[in-house]
């Protein structure tokens, strides 16, 4: 789902700046998704995020609709639960990617500085325990030592592991932004910013698909009272009238290229 969302908003970007330098992009930066929110209609309510909501709850719910049921005339009906199974696909994204959200609130170099405490931690045991034997060799002594000992022993093999997952961890983390980022250079102070983007989009994305169903049931109410209302009442209408321009970069554009026009 999360790749649908981004191919959405990059076909709705160049849709947007077609006939500009940047209408056929072929990628944009994750830092993207925190400005849709920003882009708004006429009406000064409508957002570019609504919209794209609002078009993958539509393809969503179509094609998760049991096309297999018995038809029904009620087509406002069938219209209605295609539009709560699609928002239910879209909605649930936020649960689905919550281990960004806890990577989110790591800290890149304090799990690196906790992986080497642990080595040294247990080479601080070991002289703990050397100390003891010297001092005393009682039952109790002894006891302790051994309990200690193989502590160490289970210890010596586990921590080497963990080194290695922080290691392959870090590895992914770098390739990961570079898909996303292009340039790495810029983002090595932040390792973990990434993941932070994509939790705040999230919270954005909950928000609005809280908004977008609300207005969906008060259009299948109205629908129902034969009151006039849009087919699609989030569609910015028309896209020229968006008042706030947005920039789609490629992955091999810089961070200064100029904003493109709606």
């Amino acid at each position: 789902m999360f790749l649908k969302l981004l191919e959405a908003v990059l076909k709705t970007g160049n849709r947007m700046n077609v006939g500009t330098n940047r209408g056929d992009a072929e990628a944009f930066k994750l830092d993207t998704l925190l400005k849709l929110a920003d882009v708004k209609a006429a009406d000064g309510k409508t957002t570019l995020l609504h919209f794209v909501v609002q078009e993958i709850i539509r393809t969503e719910g179509a094609r998760l609709f049991d096309t297999n049921q018995t038809p029904s005339s009620n087509t406002l009906n069938e219209d209605a639960k295609c539009r709560r199974l699609g928002l239910q696909v879209v909605s649930s994204l936020s649960s689905e990617l919550s281990n960004v959200k806890k990577a989110a609130t790591m800290d890149s170099e304090v799990l690196s500085s906790d992986v080497l405490k642990l080595s040294r931690g247990i080479a601080n045991i070991a002289e703990v325990v050397q100390l003891n034997q010297t001092m005393g060799s009682d039952e109790s002594s002894q006891n302790f030592t051994e309990s200690v000992n193989k502590f160490i022993r289970m210890a010596e093999e586990e921590i080497p592991k963990i080194q290695v997952q922080e290691n392959v961890a870090s590895s992914l983390v770098k390739e990961i932004t570079e898909y996303f980022h292009g340039n790495l250079s810029k983002e090595e102070a932040h390792p973990f910013r990434l993941f932070m983007v994509v939790r705040d989009f999230l919270a954005v994305l909950d928000r609005v698909c809280k908004e977008v169903g609300m207005i969906n049931e008060r259009t299948m109410v109205s629908s129902a009272h034969k009151f006039p209302v849009p087919v699609n009442p989030m569609l910015p209408q028309p896209l020229p009238g968006l008042h706030e321009k947005h920039q789609y970069n490629n992955n091999t554009s810089s961070d200064d290229d100029e904003t493109p026009s709606p």
